[in-house]
């Protein structure tokens, strides 16, 4: 059965100058997913946001949303952006701007929903520009949300807010996902993506990296967290090289612990049986030992790095 395609990369590419952003991107997007795009700064994350919402041009491949060129979709009133560049109207209010966007949206919400979805009801007779950052963040999200979008496009959506309302946000995002609405969000907060995104794109240098769920982004890098607590010796100090000798070591650190004269040891390895068994080879009695897959956040730092060790 041919799943249905919200958003179609064909081989696009876009450049600045001499530096390609969008290098060859393939991808597609479907109904009712819950996406995460991932990338260092100047990966082409931006770029390849702008390209889906039609406000950048490709220079080569085609960028399809719904079967359309983008613009076709926007107009349309089928996507939701909810984007960090481009200011909010100051001179106006809350209930105001939120207003125009739904008089403007072609399958509207009632105003008096978007506010309340967004969490603006109380501050809705406010000026934009008196808003806090969390609360500015919300009334971008209450125009990404005006109406009956059938994707939503989301960049650093939670930045500025608390706890509190990045909960209820991404509570109201699993929502639209139920009703069987894609989501495409980019953010910096990587445990965001390791607890929402049913799938992760990874982006370095205008490529994808990486596409599939947090857990298979993880277990790709085939590197495995080990972390322990060691006694000092007769001066409270531990043998760092031989600890730095243990084979498939891809990083150590080493901190003080609670213990008197003793340490923390926190380990990386691509082989953790292996790197396990010299430990306890050099005569060392490790306590507190523990071995875990990478977060996902350390899964991303270990894929560009090696991307980036075997750039020219």
């Amino acid at each position: 059965m041919t799943r249905t395609t919200v958003v179609a990369f064909d081989q696009v590419t876009k450049a600045y100058g001499g530096v390609r952003a969008v290098d060859g991107l393939t991808l597609a997007l479907h109904p009712g997913e819950t996406v995460a795009l991932l990338g260092p700064n100047g990966a082409g994350k931006s770029t390849t946001l702008d390209l889906l919402l039609g406000l950048r041009n490709p220079d080569g491949g085609t960028v399809r949303v719904f079967g359309t060129e983008p613009r076709e979709a926007i107009v349309a009133g089928r996507v939701g952006a909810m984007l960090q560049s481009g200011g909010l109207m100051d001179e106006v209010t809350v209930a105001e701007i939120v207003r125009l966007a739904c008089a403007l949206h072609p399958r509207a919400y009632p105003a008096a929903e978007v506010l309340a979805r967004a969490g603006l009801t109380k501050v809705a007779g406010r000026r934009v520009d008196r808003l806090s950052g969390g609360q500015a963040q919300r009334v971008r999200f209450a125009l990404a949300t005006a109406g009956d979008s059938d994707l939503i496009v989301l960049d650093e959506p939670t930045t500025g807010m608390d706890v509190t309302a990045r909960q209820a946000f991404w509570a109201t995002m699993r929502e639209q996902a139920d009703q069987g609405r894609t989501v495409l969000f980019a953010t910096h907060y990587l445990e965001e993506a390791d607890a929402i995104a049913d799938r992760v794109l990874v982006l370095h240098r205008g490529r994808l990296l990486a596409d599939g769920t947090a857990a298979e982004i993880k277990a790709r890098t085939g590197v495995r967290r080990i972390s322990f607590d060691l006694d000092g010796g007769p001066h409270g100090t531990i043998d760092e090289p031989a600890l730095r000798a243990l084979p498939h070591l891809t990083s150590l650190t080493v901190s003080d612990s609670a213990a008197r004269s003793g340490h923390t040891v926190r380990v990386q390895s691509s082989n953790a049986d292996a790197t396990v068994h010299a430990l306890y080879g050099l005569g060392l009695y490790p306590r507190n030992l523990e071995v875990a897959g990478l977060g996902l956040e350390q899964a991303f730092v270990a894929l560009t790095a090696a991307e980036e060790a075997n750039q020219p």
